[in-house]
């Protein structure tokens, strides 16, 4: 099963976050590209795919226009804030920010053409609403990439965010289309970005398409096994023919913006769930997200690329030890699941 990666000589050094958070973003990007990329090509059967430029009318697929034409002008003047106070505007942001949308892109039409597996690290910019940045997000990759496969015939997308910081951009665009939607992530007073709860399922032709997971605080690999447990379940009663993934690595234990317990353990465990819809001839494309722990982060994803192709490497994990949840924090969890499997045993 051949595996596409994307790349750009700039990939290495695109980020949307403060300046206090840059070299933990980029620095994700560097270790695996550098150190991860060389093994997994030594292993697997990966291909590199070149990324160019796409055409800007493809962002309206997910974004208004106004928007669009203010992070150009923006970019242009290149300075301020593209949102309230998470994400820096700096001249060339937009041609940056159009730069990430098209590795994901291609690789959607490449996927959508061949089948296999691709991946994005420059992708996953989930916090970016129809009309507006947020949490270092400017432009929706994922949206974008999900009504672009709508509009070309693809009947039964799923969208699987795991990244620690709920979806709530991707949400807000695709809430009233027939998509999947399914969001595991931390939730909690004070929490970015307050989205997420397991009430909002959708609307109009997105009703019961919209699932949310939120995870108490500090939820180990015990309560993502419920969740993952339940992730199955739906993506099975789905049946999807294409499979987006947010792969975010955020939600790994000492994250400094989380505070989640997950460790590989999860992560592979997830992979391999992949793996049997992947085996079936179902493409999945996994973009990159959220995580600040560059070296844990990079092995995540290589982690993962390697186990959902069918090939897990060893020396890649798991190799923690999984952490457990105090019993109320469980007992929440599964709480949550039985409510939206009564619910979306009504609609789905």
């Amino acid at each position: 099963m051949e595996i596409l990666v994307a790349w750009h000589n700039e990939y290495r050094d695109i980020s949307f976050t403060p300046p206090s958070l840059k070299d933990r973003w980029t620095g994700s990007r560097r270790v695996f590209y550098d150190r991860f990329l060389p093994l997994l090509q030594s292993m697997l059967p990966l291909r590199i795919v070149e990324v160019r430029p796409i055409q800007e009318d493809v962002l309206l697929l997910a974004h208004d226009e106004k928007y669009v034409s203010f992070v150009r002008e923006v970019s242009r003047i290149g300075v301020g804030l593209l949102d309230y106070g998470d994400t820096p505007a700096f001249p060339g942001v937009y041609e940056k920010a159009l730069l990430a949308v098209s590795g994901t892109f291609m690789l959607v039409d490449l996927l959508r053409e061949r089948g296999g597996i691709g991946f994005n690290p420059q992708g996953g910019f989930h916090h970016a609403r129809r009309s507006s940045a947020g949490g270092f997000c400017v432009f929706n990759d994922i949206a974008i990439a999900a009504r672009h496969l709508s509009r070309n015939g693809v009947q039964r997308i799923a969208i699987v965010d795991i990244d620690a910081h709920h979806g709530d951009g991707t949400q807000e665009i695709l809430y009233r289309d027939a998509i999947l939607k399914i969001s595991s992530h931390g939730y909690g007073y004070g929490f970015y970005p307050g989205t997420g709860w397991i009430d909002e399922l959708g609307e109009g032709e997105g009703q019961c398409r919209n699932i949310n997971l939120p995870m108490p605080f500090p939820s180990g690999d015990d309560v993502f096994r419920l969740v993952l447990a339940f992730i199955d379940e739906i993506l099975e009663r789905y049946r999807p023919d294409f499979i987006i993934v947010q792969a975010g690595g955020d939600a790994y234990k000492g994250d400094p913006l989380v505070g989640l317990r997950l460790t590989d353990n999860s992560y592979y465990a997830f992979s391999l769930m992949l793996s049997r819809y992947a085996s079936k001839g179902i493409p999945i494309l996994m973009t990159g997200g959220g995580g600040y722990q560059p070296e844990v982060v990079a092995r995540l994803w290589a982690l993962m690329l390697a186990c959902v192709s069918g090939k897990c490497i060893k020396e890649l994990g798991p190799i923690d030890r999984e952490t457990v949840s105090e019993p109320g924090i469980v007992k929440a969890m599964q709480s949550r699941i039985e409510h939206l499997r009564k619910k979306t045993a009504e609609c789905l």
